[in-house]
């Protein structure tokens, strides 16, 4: 069954390839359907991948190659919360590493300039529980000018 919500993506032409990374990198995710234009259309031909339909980490989405017209900014991101180093590290280095860019706090783009922000949950655990915490986390992250998060870091500043 078709979802009532999905999120919808807009790349140039690149739909299918970025949909399939994502169900290589992600669990619980897959490319589900891939239309191909029924006619010529503005930035494509006939016959060429107009929308993918995938999911990732669950979340439905839909890629449309609608050409170059429209950017991705971060005011778009997916959030990966994380349970440890290593998880933040595969899923950090999956994306930088295949033509990606290095933000900071967590934030880093893929090759097709979606955002990510792959947070660890303690570092989101800190900024519940508030207070001093809180503080000491979210002042580690932002001192060490952390780019990926360091999990041990935060962690240490959790416990004062």
């Amino acid at each position: 069954m078709k979802p009532k919500n999905t999120i919808c993506l807009w790349f140039d032409r690149d739909a299918h390839d970025a949909a399939r990374f994502y169900a290589a990198t992600f669990p619980d995710s897959e490319v589900t359907a891939v239309y191909e234009a029924p006619a010529d259309y503005p930035s494509g031909k006939k016959g060429d991948v107009l929308m993918v339909e995938f999911t990732v980490l669950g979340i439905p989405c839909v890629g449309l190659n609608g050409g170059p017209a429209f950017r991705h900014s971060e005011a778009f991101s997916f959030q990966i919360a994380t349970d440890n180093q290593e998880e933040t590290d595969r899923y950090w280095s999956a994306i930088v590493s295949n033509g990606g860019m290095e933000s900071e706090c967590g934030w880093c783009k893929d090759r097709w300039g979606i955002s990510w922000q792959i947070i660890p949950r303690t570092l989101t655990d800190a900024l519940a529980t508030g207070g001093d915490e809180a503080r000491r986390a979210f002042e580690a992250m932002m001192t060490m000018k952390m780019k990926k998060i360091d999990v041990a870091a935060i962690d240490a500043a959790r416990r004062g």
